[in-house]
């Protein structure tokens, strides 16, 4: 008898770590993973840009208005899902679209960008993820909405669709999101 107790005993931990998570998970159904930069300034970077190798895009350029920070790749399905979007995106003129080509090659991204056409303003290369990592990217594509004063406001993982684009980035452009707003998902 005293052979069943330890596990049994065991058995008995576990069940009670069981229900203490189910109790506290999320009661919202909500599976979207909530970004530590929300309401923090953008990680810093210096990545050579796709048109020009030897011209630097660094962190200031998402100073002084708006931008959408889109991290992507020729390699990536859901790119090629959102790229549509992003294209509509562009034309609305609201805010400028910075790229971020993740972990591909030159030769591919210009290639892809030829033949689908470009919503990017201005494109950087990440060629060793570097960068990625510091924006906290699980994968492409993932998209986040940058204030003018540098401060990250919401961010996206997965394909931008235009229902997405209007529900939760549009509004803080219509509402000029101040720099201590903290965005939620």
């Amino acid at each position: 008898m005293k052979r069943f107790l330890l596990p049994l005993g065991i058995f008995a931990l576990l069940l009670i770590v069981l229900a203490f998570g189910i109790y506290n998970a999320p009661k919202n159904g909500s599976k979207e993973i909530v970004s530590p930069l929300l309401g923090k300034a953008a990680p810093q970077f210096r990545l050579p840009q796709l048109a020009d190798s030897t011209a630097l895009l660094e962190n200031s350029a998402l100073l002084g208005g708006w931008h959408l920070v889109n991290v992507w790749g020729t390699w990536c399905h859901e790119c090629l899902a959102e790229h549509d979007t992003l294209l509509q995106i562009k034309a609305e003129g609201r805010v400028p679209i910075i790229g971020i080509d993740w972990k591909d090659e030159d030769s591919a991204a210009t290639a892809w960008l030829s033949q689908l056409g470009n919503p990017y303003e201005l494109v950087a290369t990440d060629h060793d993820g570097r960068a990625a990592i510091d924006w906290g990217v699980y994968g492409a594509p993932e998209s986040f909405l940058v204030n003018p004063q540098g401060i990250v406001v919401e961010k996206l993982i997965g394909a931008m669709t235009i229902d997405v684009w209007n529900s939760r980035f549009l509004p803080h452009l219509a509402a000029g999101t101040p720099a201590s707003a903290k965005a939620g998902a």
